[in-house]
């Protein structure tokens, strides 16, 4: 007895007494929808072709589902039950379709950016406010797929790692001025490495340090700071020129100094040697002559004492008068005119010595 008789112990039947449809029936009536009847009737027979086609075409369209692109700037990794098995360039390509394998695809070509904004203590115990970009690349997908189970989070835990090591070793005015290029490139050669040790697959093309500066709470402090900075170094320019002015000229005057005092020895050793030599000779004459030479130095030692002097007394003998003579007046004289005044001289000193001549000679009688 069939299972769909009414009378059979094992038919499926409703509650209200209504016979539920067999699945045979189910199946066969869900295919003439959906393939219209393929084969014609014919019971059993038909059923099976029609099934037959339906599994072909099923299993066309789930071929089918295994066609994919990959891109000129992708790079498809082929996974076969989850484990990778080739690594496929850009074109159409064909893999088993789902279950059997999958493909992920990478894309190694586009440039990503990740920043991050970060307070960091400087060498010198000073607070940085540093924001950093860094630029990256899906250099290697298959490491990048498998080897870190977070890529962002890992570049962004390198990175502010990187960057704090290196403005640890460096201290604030150096970050804020002129170290900028050095401390990005620095920083994008320590992140490059520890990714390339954890093999990550990812390649960092640039690392922008876009702002390091000081925190807003200490504001006034450092804008002092950098004001003291500013006057320090006018200072310093200010006294390196003064010292630049200075120190040649100090040079120079040391210089011409010894030299004088070179000169003056060299004048001074001469004059001491020629005195020395004059001596001697005078020895020699002295000791030849020696009454003729005393009073010969005699008189050489009043022309010297009285060649300078501008008064002159003279002593008549016989008389105990003297007789006065203003040189010095003679002297103003002859000052003022050449040829007239050494003529008016002359006469004036005839005058007077006549005059004098007069005045002794009435004193006498």
């Amino acid at each position: 007895m069939a299972w769909n008789e009414p009378g059979g112990g094992n038919g499926s039947w409703n509650r209200d007494g209504r016979q539920q449809p067999d699945l045979e029936d189910v199946v066969r009536d869900t295919l003439k929808k959906f393939f219209g009847g393929i084969g014609g009737g014919g019971g059993k027979r038909s059923f099976r072709r029609t099934l037959t086609w339906a599994v072909a075409v099923l299993a066309v369209f789930w071929a089918l589902t295994g066609l994919y692109r990959v891109d000129e700037a992708e790079r498809a990794v082929v996974l076969l039950f989850g484990e990778h098995t080739r690594t496929m360039g850009a074109g159409l390509r064909w893999h088993m379709p789902w279950p059997i394998e999958s493909v992920e695809k990478v894309n190694v070509s586009s440039v990503n950016n990740f920043s991050q904004e970060t307070r960091m203590l400087t060498a010198d115990e000073n607070i940085v406010v540093v924001d950093l970009v860094v630029q990256y690349q899906r250099s290697d997908p298959e490491d990048y797929l498998f080897n870190v189970r977070d890529p962002e989070e890992t570049i962004g835990d390198v990175s502010e790692s990187a960057i704090r090591e290196i403005i640890g070793k460096n201290q604030m005015d150096y970050i804020l001025g002129e170290g900028r290029g050095d401390i990005a490139q620095r920083t994008e050669d320590l992140i490059q490495a520890t990714l390339d040790d954890y093999k990550t697959g990812i390649g960092v093309t640039q690392v922008n340090l876009r702002d390091a500066n000081y925190p807003q709470q200490v504001e006034a402090a450092v804008q002092d700071a950098i004001k003291a900075r500013e006057d320090k170094e006018r200072l310093a320019f200010e006294a390196q020129a003064y010292a630049n002015d200075v120190v040649p000229k100090a040079r120079g005057e040391a210089s011409r100094r010894l030299q004088d005092a070179e000169a003056y020895k060299a004048r001074v050793v001469a004059d001491a040697e020629g005195e020395a030599q004059r001596f001697v000779k005078l020895l020699a004459e002295y000791t030849k002559a020696p009454e003729v030479t005393r009073e010969r130095l005699y008189i050489e030692a009043l022309e010297a004492f009285f060649g300078g002097a501008n008064k002159v007394l003279l002593e008549a003998e016989g008389s105990g008068n003297l007789l006065y003579l203003p040189v010095d007046e003679l002297m103003k004289r002859g000052s003022a005119g050449q040829a007239s005044g050494n003529l008016s001289e002359r006469e004036s000193t005839a005058t007077e010595m006549e005059d004098a001549r007069v005045r002794r000679g009435g004193s006498g009688s």
